[in-house]
C-alpha cells in the first residue's frame, strides 16, 4: 500500500433503494493518471466526493495518501486537491487575489503568499492577467486558474472532475500539457473525464464504471484489445486486381463501390507480414494498406450498452456526467 496513492476496496453507496457504487475497487500507484469513465448513472462523481472525504461510503475500506479515509479524513483533505466542474474562482476579485486567498486557506507563511501565487501565474501562463478580474477571463484561463488555486497547497494527489468540459480544442490541449507537467512532479491525479479521447491521451489505467460496478480496467491499450473488430483495410485502383484480391483473399470482406477489402486482424506484427506474405506469393499490389483497431469509443459502447439517469445528479451540484 505504500506506493498506492489511493487503495480503495469494496465501495458502496446508495440513495434509496438505488445502488451508486456496489463494492468497486480502486487502486492507484503514486505519480499516475487514473481515468474513471462512465455513462449516466455509473457514479463517478460519487466515487470522487467518497475519495475526497466529500460524502461518506456506506461500505468498504479507503486509504488515499496513506490515510485511512474515514478515521484520518483530516490527513486526507492535507494531501489532496479538487477541481470540479464548477469553477472555485471568485469572478469579482482579480486573479492574483484568488490566489493569494488560498494562500491565506492554506496558512502559508505571509513570505511566502506572493512568491507562491507569482510562481504558479507564471507556470500557469496567467501573469499577464493577474491583475484583472477573474470575471474578465475566458474558460480556458479560468479552469488553468483554478487548477492553480488548487496546487497552493501542494497536493500529491489531485482529483479533476471533468477538468475540460465546455473548453475549445486548443484550451482543452493546454489543459492536457498541464496535467502532464502535473507527472514530472511525482503528482498522482484521479481524473473523470466524458471525452474518450483525453482519458486515451492522459491516463496510465482506465476503469469503466457500468451499472455501480468496474465493467473493465486496464491500460487504454489493453482495453482496446478487450473488443472485437480491428482489420486490415487493402484499397485498390484497378478493378482487375481488386477481383484477383477478392477471389485470393477468401476471408476479407469486399466494397466493390469502393475497390477495398477488409481482412479481420488485430494489427499485429505477425497478422500483417501473414497478409504480406499472401499478397506476395498471388503477385497483388495493393494501393493502399491500413490498420484499424478498436479505439475507446468502441470499448466504452461495448461494456456499457444502456445508459439511464444519473442518481449522482439528484444528490449534489453537478451537472449530469455524459460520455460522448
Amino acid at each position: 500500500m505504500t506506493d498506492l496513492a489511493i487503495a480503495a476496496y469494496g465501495l458502496r453507496k446508495s440513495y434509496g433503494d438505488k445502488v451508486v457504487l456496489d463494492g468497486i475497487d480502486v487502486t492507484v500507484p503514486e505519480g499516475t493518471v487514473f481515468a474513471l469513465l462512465g455513462a449516466n448513472g455509473a457514479g463517478k462523481t460519487t466515487a470522487v466526493k467518497i475519495l475526497s472525504t466529500l460524502i461518506p461510503a456506506d461500505d468498504g475500506v479507503a486509504h488515499v495518501g496513506g490515510h485511512h479515509l474515514t478515521t484520518d479524513a483530516q490527513a486526507v483533505r492535507a494531501t489532496i486537491g479538487v477541481t470540479g466542474q464548477f469553477s472555485a474562482v471568485d469572478g469579482l476579485i482579480t486573479g492574483e487575489e484568488n490566489m493569494l486567498l488560498m494562500a491565506d486557506l492554506h496558512h502559508l507563511p505571509r513570505n511566502q503568499r506572493h512568491r507562491t501565487a507569482t510562481d504558479l501565474l507564471a507556470r500557469f501562463d496567467l501573469l499577464d492577467a493577474a491583475g484583472k478580474p477573474a470575471a474578465t477571463y475566458s474558460g480556458g484561463m479560468k479552469r488553468r486558474l483554478d487548477l492553480a488555486m488548487t496546487l497552493v497547497g501542494n497536493p500529491r494527489i489531485i482529483f479533476l472532475d471533468e477538468p475540460t468540459t465546455g473548453l475549445d480544442p486548443r484550451s482543452r490541449h493546454t489543459m492536457w500539457q498541464i496535467i502532464r507537467e502535473l507527472l514530472t512532479t511525482g503528482t498522482t491525479v484521479f481524473l473523470t473525464t466524458q471525452y474518450l479521447e483525453e482519458a486515451d491521451q492522459l491516463a496510465d489505467r482506465i476503469a469503466v464504471l457500468h451499472h455501480g460496478k468496474i465493467a473493465a480496467e486496464g491500460t487504454p491499450d489493453e482495453l482496446k484489445r478487450l473488443v472485437p473488430g480491428g482489420h486490415i483495410r487493402l484499397r485498390f485502383t484497378d478493378p482487375a486486381t481488386y477481383r484477383t484480391a477478392t477471389h485470393t483473399l477468401t476471408d476479407a470482406t469486399p466494397h466493390d463501390h469502393t475497390l477495398t477489402l477488409q481482412i479481420p486482424g488485430d494489427g499485429s506484427q505477425h497478422t500483417l507480414r501473414t497478409l504480406l506474405d499472401r499478397l506476395d506469393t498471388a503477385g497483388i499490389q495493393a494501393d493502399e494498406l491500413t490498420i484499424h483497431t478498436p479505439d475507446l469509443d468502441d470499448v466504452f459502447f461495448a461494456l456499457t450498452p444502456h445508459t439511464h439517469t444519473d442518481p449522482d445528479t439528484t444528490h449534489t451540484h453537478h451537472t449530469k456526467d455524459t460520455v460522448r
